[in-house]
């Protein structure tokens, strides 16, 4: 018989060994799906959030053999797309890939037809990916202290671009100013594509853009970045500080991709479907994929997103607040 030290020992092997094994997989709703599953996408084709959601379709399509279809419905900074959703029947055969800018982002600067807590039902974080602080090169800051100094010596005359009103973009740019104690002037465009170009064009001098869109402009030496939004450095960019180390400890804004459905949908399908998720983020392709625009695979858990947005509302309304923004 095996000594009591011994039987100790064993029981931690085993659990160690459960731990580190995939959780079991969600089994599949009878009849579900059975039909075309639409997965709405809140922005023209080509971006991060599309790329993320034909990544999910693709996978859905494969686990089920059955047709997960994306669809885009741009406008109104997400709400468009999100309204036809929160609308549909709660059976999961609509779906849709939000973001930290149609989501809590939208919800805390804007008055919309829907509430981003009560009014859907998240599914799975997907991805997060962190903003960057990017100038145009006729700007003399080579660091966020620097453009702290310039914007204190020089209030309201640097303009800040943004892809539009509520989004993270505006958001994370905004808390910059209310932590630094600076005026620029926030200048919003219609997307990220016209904010870019307006940036290379020198006609808005400083942006709070997503890493993946920033990164191409500025290794072309069309852009300058000073540091990035997260909490920690990127490895692939081991030498850009963040900004909480360059002068604004505290200081993060992140966005992210997440599914969600409508509101009440059945308990089975979102377990299924987040569970499915989750299999494809522990994907090593998916993860590599992922990576190569700076985003970082989630866990795939509804209660990850259902605090990451609770977390994000409270954050961006204070903001709000802060910044004594008016709501529209």
């Amino acid at each position: 018989m095996p000594s009591q030290h011994l039987k100790s020992l064993l029981a931690i092997t085993l659990a160690l060994t459960a731990s580190l094994l995939p959780a079991a997989a969600t089994a599949q709703p009878a009849g579900y799906p059975n039909k075309t599953v639409t997965i709405v996408v809140p922005f023209p084709p080509g971006g991060a959030t599309d790329i993320v959601a034909r990544m999910a379709a693709q996978h859905l399509s494969e686990a089920t053999k059955q047709t997960f279809v994306v669809t885009n419905v741009p406008g109104a900074s997400g709400s468009i797309g999100h309204e036809q959703v929160v609308r549909a029947a709660p059976d999961g055969y609509t779906l849709i890939v939000g973001t930290a800018s149609t989501v809590p982002g939208n919800a805390a600067y804007n008055t919309l037809k829907w509430d981003p807590i009560k009014d859907v039902t998240p599914i799975a974080m997907l991805a997060v990916e962190p903003m960057s602080v990017i100038v145009h090169p006729s700007v003399p800051a080579n660091s966020v202290k620097e453009l702290i100094a310039l914007a204190k010596a020089k209030p309201g005359t640097l303009n800040m671009a943004s892809f539009g009103n509520g989004s993270i973009s505006h958001l994370a740019g905004e808390l910059f100013k209310v932590q630094a104690g600076v005026d620029m002037t926030h200048v919003p465009y219609q997307g990220s594509a016209p904010a870019v170009t307006a940036m290379v064009g020198g006609h808005v001098q400083v942006m709070f853009h997503t890493l993946s869109v920033s990164l191409p402009p500025v290794q072309g030496g069309k852009l300058k970045m000073l540091a990035i939004t997260d909490t920690q450095r990127k490895p692939g960019l081991p030498d850009m500080p963040t900004v909480a180390e360059s002068g604004l400890p505290g200081y993060s804004a992140v966005t992210w991709q997440a599914l969600f459905g409508p509101p009440n949908m059945p308990k089975e399908v979102v377990a299924f479907l987040s569970g499915e998720m989750g299999k494809m983020l522990a994907k090593p392709e998916v993860r590599e994929r992922l990576a190569k625009f700076q985003s970082e695979a989630s866990d795939g858990k509804p209660e990850t997103l259902a605090k990451a947005v609770e977390r994000d509302l409270e954050k961006w309304r204070n903001t709000i607040r802060d910044a004594k923004i008016k709501r529209e």
